[in-house]
């Protein structure tokens, strides 16, 4: 006699019987609880739903409803300083602050910023840069020592240097496009991740007082133990930067002209002035400038 567990698959190979005796196919009784939407509320597919034909699989495309569409512009929010209340918004072009990360990009700005910023002033003397008499010190042979020439050897202490460094310009080359490209990828990586705050023009302190802005770091979390802030602001403003500087680990302060695409990066956030902001994002849309097609002529 065949035991219950056998009897029970060969019950289940040939068909499943469900309420009111309805009959089900043992493949879509199967596929029923994995297609299931596993949310805040659970609905179970209807086995009817559920096309079995492979090739209404394969050829199922998404509905054009639901495609996400790209945006045209970003709204950011104008704060006033150092009160920090909000004053209105603002639009701003996607082309300029939602842009995709690209670190490739990132990278070769950066190096080719640091490679600009060496001096490349490094120099030595070669044997014949060394003032001093060019005589053999012994004869060639017959003394049982070592080969050796005049005292501008690089083998002796006081001669020459072999292979040392000399001035040299070691500043690389990047294209004009890319390097405006990679400024607007950073503003637009400090924008997706809320890093980026614009603070109306004309941002100054009442005193130069590092204490004053201080009080205002620690009131918005912009300090050393919240990953430190760069200050930009598009003039020198007399009373903030010397508070800002004497402020030490907690933030640094720059004009918009001593600005890079490393000091977009380095540090936690941005508390950059509107006007400085316009005239970095002026500055570098080379690429989205299309120039005039020339006349050919035959």
């Amino acid at each position: 006699m065949a035991p219950k567990s056998l009897i029970g698959s060969l019950k289940a190979l040939v068909g499943i019987s469900g309420q009111n005796g309805v009959r089900i196919d043992p493949l879509s009784h199967c596929l029923i609880p994995r297609l299931t939407r596993a949310m805040a509320t659970e609905a179970p597919m209807r086995v009817a739903d559920f096309d079995q034909s492979p090739d209404n699989i394969l050829s199922a495309q998404p509905n054009a409803d639901t495609s996400i569409k790209q945006l045209s512009n970003v709204i950011t929010t104008i704060y006033e300083f150092p009160t920090m209340e909000p004053l209105r918004f603002e639009r701003y072009p996607s082309s300029h602050l939602h842009l995709p990360l690209r670190r490739d990009i990132l990278h070769r700005a950066i190096v080719y910023e640091g490679d600009a910023t060496r001096q490349g002033t490094a120099s030595t003397k070669w044997r014949a840069d060394v003032y001093g008499s060019s005589r053999k010190i012994r004869r060639q042979k017959g003394l049982g020592a070592a080969r050796l020439g005049d005292k501008k050897s690089p083998m002796l202490k006081g001669g020459g240097v072999a292979f040392g460094p000399h001035p040299r310009d070691f500043s690389t080359e990047l294209p004009r496009k890319m390097y405006d490209l990679a400024w607007r990828t950073a503003l637009s990586y400090r924008y997706r991740k809320g890093e980026l705050i614009i603070i109306e023009d004309g941002m100054d302190l009442e005193f130069p007082k590092a204490r004053f802005a201080k009080q205002v770091f620690e009131a918005n979390h912009w300090g050393n133990a919240d990953g430190r802030s760069l200050v930009v602001t598009s003039s020198f403003r007399k009373n903030v930067f010397r508070a800002v500087k004497n402020l030490g680990a907690d933030g640094r302060i720059l004009m918009e002209r001593d600005v890079d695409v490393k000091d977009l990066l380095e540090l936690g956030r941005i508390i950059i002035e509107k006007q400085a902001l316009d005239g970095i994002l002026r500055d570098h849309q080379s690429d989205l400038i299309k120039s005039a097609p020339s006349a050919t002529y035959i």
